[in-house]
C-alpha cells in the first residue's frame, strides 16, 4: 500500500512538515488583553445598561452585571474609586451609565469593564443626547460658518430673553454703564419648557428682521441640565446659524455649555458678560484691556485643556503598566479564593453536623435510661451491688436494690421466690 507524504522534489527526499507553534493559555490571554488595552475606544468608553449581580465585597470592591436585552458584560469597582463616587446605585434593577476600560481578568480569562464612574441614566440620557445632536450638527457644517465679528460701536442692540426675571434687568444695567448711546430692543420669548425652543426661534428672526439692529444677544439664566435643554434643540441651533445679524450666547453660568453656545457667533459665560462683549467701555484703553485678558483667558482655556487631555492620556498609559493593576487583579483572585474557602468550610460543617446527629440517635438508643422508662428495671444485690440477671442468683432474705426510671427502691427475696418491699 502506497504511502502518502511530503517529498522535496529538488532534494530528492521527504520533506519535513513544518513545526506547529504551540501557545500556553497565559500567553493566548495576555495576546487578548494587549489587542484589547490597545483599542482607544474601549479604554475611554461610556455604557448604559441595566444592573444585576450587585455584589459588595468584604474587601470593599463592587462587582456586577450590565446588559441589556441580548447581551451583558461583568464590571467590577475598586474600593477606592467606589468611594470618590458622588453616586452609587441601590442595586440590581437600576439603568445606569457606566464609564470605564475593557480589560481582561486572566486568571478566569475574561473580559470585564473596569469601572470610574457611574452615573443615572435620566441624567446620562440627557448629555448622550447633548452629545450626539452636537456632533451631527457639526458633520454638516452647522458650526463651521464663518464667526462674524461684533460691531465696534453698536446703535441699535436685539435682546432675546424673558421679561421675567434678573436676566433682563443684569442686561440693561450692564449696557446703560458701558455704553449708554446704544438703543436696546427687547424680543421677549419663554426660556424654559416644551414651548420655549419655538418661541425663542420666533424671537430671534423677528429681531433680526429690524433695520438697523447691529448685534443680538441671546441670554437666559443659570439652571440644571433640563432647565437649559430648549438651548439645546436643533431648531434654535439652525435658527442662530442663520441669523443675518451676529449673535452673543450668554445662558447659565459659566461651566454650562449648550448646542446653542456652538452655534452662536460668540459664546459668553454669562448673561452679564454677553451685554459686555457687544458694547465697548466709556474708556478706550479700559476696553482694551478687557479684551486682552478675555482674549489670554480663552487661549489659557484652551491650552489647560489640551494639557488636561494629554495628561489624561499619559495616566490612562501609565495605569496600563503599573503594578496597580496587577495588585488589584491578585486583590479579586483573594476574593474568590476567601469565597471558595467558605464555602468548603460551610459544606464541612454541614456534614460533621449530619455525623453527630447520627451517633446522638445511636447513642439514644443504647441509653439505659431509655430502656427503664419503657417499664423495665434492673436489679442488683444490696451488699455487693452485682446486676441480678436470673432467679438462682438470690436467695430468701437477700435484700435488692430496685432502679427504675424515676429512682430506686430496696426488695427482700422470700422463701417462695416472690419478693416483699
Amino acid at each position: 500500500m502506497m504511502q502518502l507524504g511530503l517529498f522535496d522534489q529538488r532534494a530528492g527526499r521527504p520533506a519535513e512538515e513544518p513545526a506547529r507553534r504551540i501557545y500556553t493559555i497565559s500567553e493566548i490571554t495576555n495576546r487578548i488583553k494587549v489587542q484589547l488595552e490597545s483599542d482607544r475606544t474601549l479604554q475611554d468608553l461610556w455604557l448604559e445598561g441595566e444592573l444585576s449581580n450587585w455584589k459588595r465585597s468584604p474587601s470593599g470592591h463592587i462587582y456586577f452585571t450590565l446588559k441589556d436585552e441580548t447581551a451583558s458584560i461583568r464590571c467590577v469597582l475598586w474600593r477606592s474609586t467606589a468611594q470618590a463616587l458622588s453616586y452609587l446605585p441601590g442595586g440590581d434593577g437600576e439603568a445606569v451609565l457606566a464609564h470605564g476600560h475593557v480589560s481582561v481578568y486572566e486568571p478566569q480569562g475574561q473580559y470585564q469593564l473596569y469601572v470610574d464612574d457611574l452615573q443615572p441614566v435620566g441624567v446620562g440620557a440627557l448629555y448622550a443626547e447633548f452629545e450626539r445632536l452636537k456632533a451631527r450638527l457639526a458633520q454638516e457644517g452647522v458650526f463651521e460658518q464663518a464667526k462674524r465679528p461684533l460691531p465696534r460701536f453698536p446703535q441699535r442692540i436685539g435682546v432675546v430673553t424673558s421679561l421675567t426675571g434678573a436676566v433682563l434687568r443684569d442686561i440693561l444695567n450692564v449696557l446703560r454703564r458701558r455704553y449708554p448711546l446704544a438703543e436696546v430692543i427687547l424680543s421677549p420669548t419663554q426660556v424654559q419648557g416644551d414651548e420655549a425652543p419655538a418661541q425663542i426661534v420666533s424671537a430671534l428672526q423677528a429681531v433680526s428682521r429690524l433695520p438697523g439692529v447691529d448685534v443680538i444677544i441671546l441670554a437666559r439664566g443659570g439652571g440644571s441640565l433640563e432647565d437649559l435643554w430648549a438651548f439645546n434643540d436643533e431648531r434654535v441651533a439652525r435658527a442662530l446659524a442663520a441669523s443675518p445679524v451676529p449673535v452673543v450666547c450668554g445662558v447659565g453660568h459659566e461651566t454650562d455649555f449648550t448646542i446653542a453656545d456652538f452655534a452662536a457667533d460668540v459664546r459668553a459665560p454669562t448673561p452679564s458678560a454677553a451685554a459686555e462683549l457687544v458694547v465697548p467701555d466709556r474708556h478706550e484703553l479700559a476696553r482694551q484691556v478687557a479684551q486682552l485678558t478675555t482674549r489670554l483667558a480663552a487661549g489659557m482655556q484652551e491650552r489647560l485643556a489640551q494639557q488636561r487631555q494629554r495628561l489624561a492620556n499619559e495616566l490612562r498609559a501609565l495605569r496600563r503598566v503599573s503594578p496597580q493593576a496587577w495588585i488589584d487583579r491578585r486583590r479579586q483572585r483573594v476574593d474568590e479564593l476567601a469565597h471558595a474557602i467558605q464555602q468548603a468550610i460551610d459544606h464541612r460543617l454541614e456534614l460533621q453536623r449530619e455525623r453527630l446527629a447520627g451517633l446522638s440517635l445511636r447513642l439514644a438508643a443504647l441509653n439505659p435510661s431509655a430502656t427503664l422508662s419503657r417499664g423495665y428495671a434492673i436489679v442488683r444485690h444490696a451488699e455487693t451491688n452485682r446486676v441480678v440477671s436470673r432467679v438462682g442468683q438470690v436467695a430468701p432474705g437477700d435484700r435488692l436494690a430496685v432502679q427504675v426510671s424515676d429512682g430506686t427502691f430496696e426488695s427482700t427475696v422470700s422463701a417462695a421466690g416472690r419478693h416483699r418491699s
